[in-house]
């Protein structure tokens, strides 16, 4: 089953709740993969023994990998910690996620700036691209459990926008945002 994403609302309401537009305006996994987005679904039972996942980490070099479980009562300052992952941010590496329980949210920037939320759920590994504009939150579950995977010693530093003149970032719209020159010919 692939991950559902959609166009996000303006609301201001709890940003645990879906968001959707009305009418809903889903976004297809073509669409995220324009954005740099990459995405498989795997069995999140066995993730040790898992040969897709192993063949995943060995084709992109994550060689480091730890596990993150977000719910009110085992995370010290809570709701500190969940608005740190909401606030628009950027990092310097890709961000790798694969969901083994619960679920939650990871909104992206479109190509027009807007947003997009993609709804992980237990089975779904996400790759963010380095310099995206993105964020974090749980839904109303309120409960999920990532394996966070990297290359080399683990970084998650976050750069909140704006972040324009980040090598990242400019690697970023430089990839996935501008469009192809099309050189022309004299005739």
């Amino acid at each position: 089953m692939a991950v559902k994403a959609w166009l996000m609302d303006d609301g201001e309401e709890d940003q645990r709740l879906p968001h959707h537009r009305v009418p809903v305006e889903y976004v297809p996994l073509s669409q995220l993969a324009e954005i740099g987005i990459l995405y498989w679904h795997l069995d999140p039972k066995d993730y040790e023994n898992n040969e897709q996942l192993n063949e995943i980490r060995e084709n992109r070099g994550y060689n480091y990998m730890d596990l993150l479980e977000l719910c009110p009562g085992k995370v010290e300052n809570y709701e500190e910690k969940l608005n740190n992952f909401f606030r628009e941010h950027i990092h310097a590496d890709e961000e790798i996620r694969f969901c083994l329980e619960g679920s939650g949210y990871f909104d992206v920037r479109g190509k027009d700036d807007h947003w997009i939320r993609i709804w992980i759920k237990a089975g779904d590994m996400i790759v963010l691209p380095a310099g995206i504009y993105h964020r974090f939150t749980l839904d109303t579950s309120n409960y999920v459990k990532l394996m966070r995977l990297f290359i080399g010693e683990p970084v998650w530093t976050a750069y909140n926008r704006p972040q324009e003149d980040h090598p990242a970032r400019r690697v970023y719209i430089k990839s996935f945002l501008e469009k192809p020159r099309i050189a022309l010919k004299a005739v």
